[in-house]
Order: C-alpha cells, then structure tokens, then sequence
C-alpha cells in the first residue's frame, strides 16, 4: 500500500488588524482615573461629570408605566412625537424669547432623540465632517470630541484657550489663532459653552464672534449648550439660539442627563434643520434603531414636570461651588477661575505639572478623586478637574482633605 503525503504546508492565518480609525481612538484620561479609584473604601468621586442624586421617582415611574403597559416594541428613529414635542415646548419657553421672533417657531419636526448627548454628537459629526477632513476644537474641551472625530477618521484641530492669571484668573477664547486654524480641508467649529472642565461661559459678542467667522469661511457649527441652564448669573447662558439666522448652519447638542439626573439612562437629543430629518433619522437607524420607548416616556415626564427638581439641584450645586472654590482657594496653594457655569472647577496646584500621577496620587493618598488636565487637550494639562455637583457634606469633607494633603505636601 502506497501512501501519499501532501507537499503542501499549511501556513498560519494572519489574524485581521482593526481598522485605523478603531486602533486610533484615544484612550479616556478620565475613565483612567474613574477605573482606578472605583470600589476604593471611604473614595469622595469628584472624577466623573455627573451628581450624586438619583433620578428622581416621578421619572423612573413613568418609565415603570411604560414597560408595565407593554411598551417594548420598536419606535420612530427621531423620537416619539409626545417627546419632540415636550422638547420643541421647553426650547420654546427657555430659548424661545428671539429665536423664535427672528428664526420660526420652535418645532417637534426639528429634534431628534439620542442616546444621550455622546450619540448626539456622533451623528452631528457624521453629518458635517468626512475622514481626513478637519474640525476645530477650542481646548481644554471634553474629551470625547476629540475621540469621536478620531474614529471618524476626521482630524480634531485643537486650538488652545488663553488663562488669564493677572489678578482674576479667567478664560477667553482666542479668535485669531481659531481663524488662523481653518484650511481648505476644515467642515466645522465645535463650541461648548458653558465649558466643560473650565467653567467658562461664551458671552453674546463671543458668540457673535464665532458665527460671523463660520459663516465668512462656510462651515459648520456643532454646539454644545448641554449646561446652558446651569449658570452662576442669570437664567440662563447666552446661547446662538439668541442670534442665529434662518439659513445658519447649526447643529445644537443636548441631554437629559445633567438637569434631571439621568445620565445612566442615556438620552439626549441633536437639534438640526428639519431639511436634514431623513439622513438624520437614517443615521439612527443604522447605528441604535432608536430610543428604548420606556425611557422616551420618562424623558417627557422630566421635561414636563422637571422644573421644581432642576431649581433644587441647581441651588445645591450654587452651595458646591463655594464651598469648593472658596475652600481651595484659601489654601494659597490653587489657581483657578471661578466657574461661571457647568459645575466643575478646573484647578492648579502651585508646584505641581504632571497632573496625570498627581491625580492617582490624590487616590491614593487624599482618598479624593480628581480627573487630570491631560484628558482635556492642550491648555490643561498643568488643571485638575474636581466636579462639584455633589453633597455639599462631602464636598465640605473634600476640602479638608486635599487641604490637608497640600499642606503636607507644600
């Protein structure tokens, strides 16, 4: 018997690469600092950008109705009408006092429901900006902008903020140096105001500012005014809603998540032109399919019914930034700008640059998490991010804690 043998080897597969735009995602400062500190006994959690109140019952009950009424089927891609229109209503009574004299009346057919503000900006980005095309992005800035162009494969122009420490330490936006930063290949503007992490807030001129120069280069503005509500002075931030035109090319960013205490539940909505409808409600389609109806149903509750609980925990985080703020700064040890907005304050420590080990260290050592400038892009690297939106007995507990520990540390 004649037995044969192939000549042939069987050489081993090379398992597939992810693709660039995955590999070049960058990775989350903030989620670093999150996952170290986790579980840690007796940890005061100032890392992360949300409150320490659960959503409120009158919330999670109408979200409870609605999975008990059977609810649980597909939905529209752009959101039930009974939310678009609780939304088109609030926008109305917050936003409405000019926009809706110089642009039109505020309507249902105009927002899209997300999955929450993050998702927002993902399908607002795929709308306006092409791999290897450009946005500009005024930093420091939330990180995720930067990660969401990136596996895009758009390319996220940071252009640094100017601190001011001559006196009254503060932020400004340096128009000159944005200007200077748009090629033939820039789409779009990403402005966040008020800012996350530094607390700033875009006056109306800056804002008039911005749009004038989007629309002498034809580009597209995607803004995020997710805490245009929470501001230190007045009832609300300026917002473009005060100074838009009909034919301007915006795209607004928000969520449920800060004002109503929702952000595990991950809802938001993107404002666009209603001429965009069906490529945004494609968009969904082919990235969630929609929003869980449940969750829609709460959304509206919150909106409708919010108001009382909004005002309370905005007069909470009011008590949260004196505490933290004036606590700090009486350490002669911190530089920061008093935040006019959002509810975070963004922080030097005199003597300190590498903010990265720093936060860890004030884990470690202080029992206190911080979030580090390096998440936040050029111009924050040497700030630590400490969010106040917390219980002011913690926060109070906060203070004497890294007091203690700059003073052992000076």
């Amino acid at each position: 018997m004649t037995i044969e043998f192939s000549s042939s080897v069987a050489l081993p597969v090379a398992r597939p690469e992810p693709s660039p735009e995955a590999l070049a995602a960058p990775e989350s400062g903030i989620v670093e600092v999150f996952a170290y500190g986790r579980g840690r006994q007796g940890l005061i959690p100032l890392f992360v950008g949300e409150g320490d109140l659960p959503t409120p019952p009158f919330i999670v009950e109408a979200a409870s109705r609605s999975l008990t009424e059977g609810e649980t089927f597909y939905t529209y891609q752009a959101g039930v009408p009974e939310l678009r229109a609780a939304i088109a209503a609030y926008m109305s009574r917050h936003y409405g006092a000019i926009y809706e004299r110089t642009v039109a009346p505020f309507s249902p057919e105009q927002f899209f429901v997300t999955i929450g503000g993050m998702h927002a900006l993902q399908i607002a980005l795929r709308l306006v900006a092409r791999a290897d095309e450009e946005v500009i992005v005024p930093t420091p800035a939330w990180p995720n902008f930067h990660g969401a162009l990136s596996v895009l494969g758009a390319r996220p122009i940071t252009v640094p903020m100017l601190f001011q420490n001559n006196g009254s330490p503060g932020w400004t936006l340096d128009f000159d140096r944005i200007e200077a930063s748009i090629t033939p290949a820039t789409r779009c503007l990403i402005v966040n105001t008020p800012s996350n992490p530094t607390g700033w807030v875009a006056s109306l001129k800056d804002l008039e500012t911005l749009l004038a120069l989007t629309r002498r280069h034809g580009l597209w503005l995607v803004a995020d005014e997710i805490y245009g509500r929470m501001t230190f002075n007045g009832e609300r931030a300026p917002s473009f809603h005060d100074i838009m035109e009909k034919d301007d090319n915006i795209l607004f960013l928000q969520t449920f998540s800060k004002n109503w205490a929702m952000t595990g539940l991950r809802l938001g909505w993107l404002e666009a032109p209603r001429s965009l409808a069906p490529i945004i409600e494609n968009l969904i389609q082919y990235s969630t399919s929609g929003v869980a109806v449940p969750w829609q149903r709460a959304a509206t509750v919150a909106l409708e019914q919010g108001e009382d609980f909004f005002q309370q925990s905005l007069r909470r985080i009011h008590q949260g930034r004196t505490i933290l703020y004036e606590g700090l700064k009486k350490t002669g040890r911190i530089i920061a700008a008093e935040p006019e907005g959002a509810f975070y304050l963004f922080c030097k420590v005199m003597g300190e640059t590498d903010t990265r080990q720093l936060a860890l260290r004030l884990i470690d050592e202080a029992n206190v998490g911080v979030a580090p400038g390096t998440a936040f892009g050029p111009g924050g690297e040497e700030f630590l991010r400490l969010c106040f939106a917390r219980d002011p007995a913690l926060l109070t507990e906060a203070v004497r804690r890294l007091s203690l520990w700059l003073e052992q540390h000076g």
